[in-house]
């Protein structure tokens, strides 16, 4: 299919722009466009491919489901469904032991929402700034990033929002540097506010990525749980980029000294294919189901991606994966570190393992991003052969110009290396023609 200036005259644009270069074939942490241009992935796709493009475990998986049965009626169960949901309920705590297995994280969040205020009797949702959890109705009510919100309307009403726990850029103008959950204590106090007494959940990502990879300090995320029990609120940890290995653990929340009323899980799960799942503990399924849970979609509990997700807990347990993982992300992080002593527009870094985050700056001291930039440098390092993506919207707070580096798990360190050079190549490319 050749390029052209109108290629994508057909679609529906969505919120991002599409990259000028069409890619037609994808091989662990490389892509290629049509003219054979070859392209390192630092973002593992929309951060699915965890174990990288193609991996042939995740081919043999479709091969197999292929043989079987790739779609069922909702109601049937094939084989690999049951045997995913054990498989996870033996990764997971006890009180996370019913799955369900949908298509996207906006599913997989939907689903835990609706069983929270079904389960609890509430309908308040409480949520962190900048986050993002979905963009179907009850998910994108408790996703806080302006350009997933304005102008489509009235959201679900309960929903409400408590500051994020930005060290570097503290939401409240009270710390610098560590947080120490003021933040909360002060977002609790407005949701109580605001109140009708009839509270159903907080929900929160181990690590909020679309606002710009903030990393919340030891000590979060239990208290976050308790404020919600106080409240007679379910905790929903969205783990969909932090699940699998790329934190270091299996699950994100194994390193936050929590364990969630709900874990919802997708990308990270599929290994490239949709798949998402809301897992839960037996006490809520059985009461939800006791009250009429209702939740059918027409993929629900489908076979082929249940293989999939088979197949990826296999590469990732076999290859040891979370220990590679926090091994590549130290070394992707030291680069990222030492660029930021040679360049003064990257102003911090952070993350954790392979879920890394780049803020850019004009300057250190105001610390005032440099979006426009920024978005020139991650051209220019497309140009180059390196995919980035960059958070630039400015409905995320401050934090409109943060790179998110999310490489494959598989990457090796040699892709780091060369992705390290070509992002510094990049950075001196722009800011010399500046």
């Amino acid at each position: 299919m050749p390029e052209s200036p109108d290629f994508d005259r057909h679609l529906i644009r969505y919120g991002m722009p599409f990259v000028p270069r069409l890619i037609a074939r994808a091989r662990g942490t490389l892509l290629w466009d049509t003219d054979g241009r070859e392209i390192l992935d630092f973002t593992s796709g929309q951060m699915c491919a965890t174990i990288g493009h193609n991996h042939p475990r995740i081919l043999a998986a479709i091969a197999k489901a292929a043989e079987g049965a790739l779609h069922l009626y909702s109601g049937m169960l094939g084989p690999a469904v049951i045997e995913l949901a054990r498989r996870l309920a033996g990764l997971l705590p006890a009180e996370l032991s019913r799955s369900m297995f949908l298509s996207t994280g906006g599913e997989a969040n939907e689903a835990a929402i609706r069983m929270a205020k079904l389960t609890t009797g509430g309908f308040e949702v409480v949520g962190l700034a900048g986050s993002w959890h979905g963009v179907t109705a009850g998910a994108a009510a408790s996703t806080y990033t302006g350009a997933a919100r304005k102008g489509y309307g009235p959201s679900m009403p309960g929903t409400m929002a408590i500051p994020a726990p930005n060290a570097y850029r503290c939401p409240i103008r009270h710390c610098s540097g560590t947080c120490d959950t003021t933040c909360m204590d002060v977002g609790f106090e407005m949701v109580d506010a605001q109140s009708s007494g009839a509270g159903a959940a907080v929900i929160a990502e181990p690590v909020l990525s679309t606002a710009g990879m903030i990393v919340p300090p030891d000590g979060y995320f239990p208290k976050l749980k308790q404020k919600a029990e106080q409240r007679g609120m379910k905790l929903i940890l969205d783990e969909a980029q932090t699940s699998f290995g790329r934190l270091g653990t299996n699950f994100g929340f194994e390193r936050m000294g929590v364990t969630p009323d709900f874990l919802t899980l997708s990308k990270s799960l599929g290994g490239g294919l949709a798949l998402a799942a809301t897992i839960t503990s037996d006490d809520i399924e059985a009461d939800c189901h006791a009250k009429g849970f209702v939740h059918v979609t027409s993929h629900v509990s489908d076979p082929l991606p249940a293989e999939v997700g088979l197949a990826m807990i296999e590469v990732m347990e076999e290859e040891n994966l979370g220990e590679r993982s926090e091994r590549i992300g130290a070394r992707l992080r030291a680069g990222l570190e030492t660029l930021q002593q040679r360049y003064e527009i990257i102003g911090d870094v952070r993350g954790i393992g392979l879920l890394l985050g780049v803020e850019l700056v004009k300057d250190r001291h105001s610390k005032e991003p440099d979006a426009a930039t920024g978005r020139a440098i991650t051209e220019r390092a497309m140009e180059l052969g390196l995919s980035m993506n960059i958070s630039g919207s400015s409905s995320a707070g401050n934090m409109s110009a943060v790179w998110r580096v999310a490489p494959p798990l598989t990457t090796t360190e040699a892709e780091i290396d060369r992705g390290l050079s070509i992002m510094e190549d990049a950075i001196r490319d722009v800011l010399k023609g500046k």
